[in-house]
């Protein structure tokens, strides 16, 4: 019934100054645009997911409009690494309101709300050369770089930067970022990035102190990484611009955030695990933050193991082929049984009173383990319902865990996390909203004290522990428009 269509609304005006008839198909999918030039008597659309925006172009001429728009990428067919869209944009005059009010952004949207005394802010666009399969260039070249420009044509209102190493995100946000709002500036960063882009962000952010005057940023996400787990789990790529309709339509949110803090010799692998980093500190603690995922075991192994050029060429299809590698190794003896103690604090729930109690520490009654996963978003990768009872922006961790199984009972839970997280259900796996998960390591072998944050990949000394808890805020503001929120 959804894509049924309810109505059509005929109206007469013109694009790109030539007389058309506009046609509105209304369905409770959104709102299409199609339109008839008649002199040629040619038939043109533009698709609801392919829409950006509708901008006035000057008040002094109410009835005209711009339409923002994205088109197919013929040369995406042959090239993995080019954008699959380009941005269009037509003018158009005597628009049927009904589409205005669909498209126009809203008086709160985060674009208008870039002013600082009547000026635009900072404006900083972040290309990660090496996220995904490598598209950041091509879209901005062929999609964002446009658009902007379009938008705000003047060239010296934002700064470009593009990636040169796995520091250069953190290493931008501490020279740059950080001190501007320390000063209590307003700036807005537009990432070309994965989720580990924004991670970067938030750890450069944390790593000193912020004084009294600082001030949040405002952060859009273009999803080009190969799991893409918070634009996913926010709505931003239920449309086909990639994350364009979501920045001009969208209000700032503060992004809830968990920190994880491990015992002194943890180390940040780089460059493919082939060399290691010092953490950021917190009262002496190694601590690096997060907002999508925390896990120990097979999701933590796949993606490290799956973190190469060869691997990352075949974008999400990467961590399949490592799940593969890891449920079903070349030797024959199985998955790893991860060995260590879990222990869990339980969110607080209502007590027999009606008051408030709190749980407090419980350990699992297992020693060897599968998966452990704490996250406050529902879907890892598209479609990949790792938490289906998780809201956006909602804040609340939880978590995912299950014993050590052989591979084939591993692999039947994880395709039920890919049939709207049915795996939740299984008897085996256990499903709770929590406020802290702490692992104390009782591995050997470094290879399984490997810990992921937000596709980081941390590696914990033996007899180690690592510590995660929820709750940290007023750091950045997420630019969302889904209209769930």
């Amino acid at each position: 019934m959804g894509n049924e269509v309810s109505s059509q609304l005929q109206t007469e005006g013109k694009v790109n100054g030539r007389p058309v008839t506009f046609t509105i198909k209304q369905s409770e999918d959104g709102n299409e645009l199609t339109w008839q030039e008649h002199k040629h008597d040619s038939s043109h659309s533009i698709a609801k997911k392919d829409m950006i925006a509708v901008l006035p172009i000057h008040a002094q001429v109410p009835d005209d409009y711009t339409i923002l728009y994205v088109a197919t990428n013929p040369a995406a067919k042959d090239d993995p690494k080019a954008s699959p869209v380009i941005f269009q944009h037509i003018i158009a005059t005597t628009l049927p309101p009904s589409f205005i009010a669909a498209y126009q952004p809203p008086g709160n949207a985060c674009w208008q709300l870039r002013q600082d005394a009547g000026s635009l802010p900072n404006l900083h666009v972040i290309v990660s050369l090496g996220s995904g399969t490598g598209q950041a260039e091509s879209v901005w070249n062929s999609l964002f770089k446009p658009m902007l420009q379009h938008v705000c044509p003047k060239a010296d209102k934002y700064t470009v930067h593009f990636t040169d190493s796995e520091s250069s995100v953190t290493a931008l946000t501490k020279n740059v970022l950080l001190p501007a709002a320390n000063e209590g500036k307003a700036q807005a960063v537009i990432l070309l990035s994965g989720d580990g882009g924004l991670v970067d962000i938030i750890d450069g952010l944390l790593s000193a102190k912020r004084l009294s005057q600082y001030r949040k940023l405002n952060v859009a996400l273009l999803p080009l990484g190969t799991g893409n787990a918070l634009a996913h789990s926010t709505g931003i790529t239920t449309d086909n611009t990639l994350g364009l309709r979501n920045l001009l339509q969208g209000i700032p949110r503060d992004l809830p955030l968990f920190r994880v803090t491990f015992s002194p010799g943890a180390r940040l692998l780089v460059n493919g695990a082939r060399e290691e980093r010092q953490l950021g500190t917190v009262d002496g603690q190694p601590t690096s933050y997060g907002a999508v995922v925390c896990s120990w075991g097979f999701h933590a192994a796949l993606v490290a193991d799956s973190d190469s050029a060869e691997y990352r060429r075949h974008g999400a299809e990467r961590f399949k082929m490592a799940a593969n590698e890891a449920l079903y190794p070349a030797d024959g003896k199985g998955p790893h049984a991860y060995r260590g103690q879990v222990s869990m604090m339980q969110a607080a729930s209502a007590g027999g009173s009606g008051g408030v109690k709190k749980k407090g520490w419980q350990t699992l009654d297992r020693q060897e383990h599968a998966y452990v996963l704490a996250t406050p978003v529902s879907q890892l990768e598209q479609g990949f319902t790792i938490s289906p009872a998780s809201r956006p922006m909602d804040g609340k961790l939880r978590l995912v865990h299950f014993g050590a199984l052989g591979g084939d009972e591993c692999m039947e839970i994880m395709k039920q996390a890919y049939d709207g997280g049915r795996h939740t259900t299984h008897p085996g796996v256990g499903y709770e909203e929590i406020e802290a998960l702490r692992i104390q390591f009782q591995e050997s072998e470094a290879r399984w004290r490997r810990v992921c944050v937000d596709g980081r990949i941390v590696r914990v000394e033996e007899g180690g522990w690592v510590e995660v808890r929820g709750g940290v805020g007023g750091v950045v503001d997420l630019i969302l428009a889904a209209p769930e929120l």
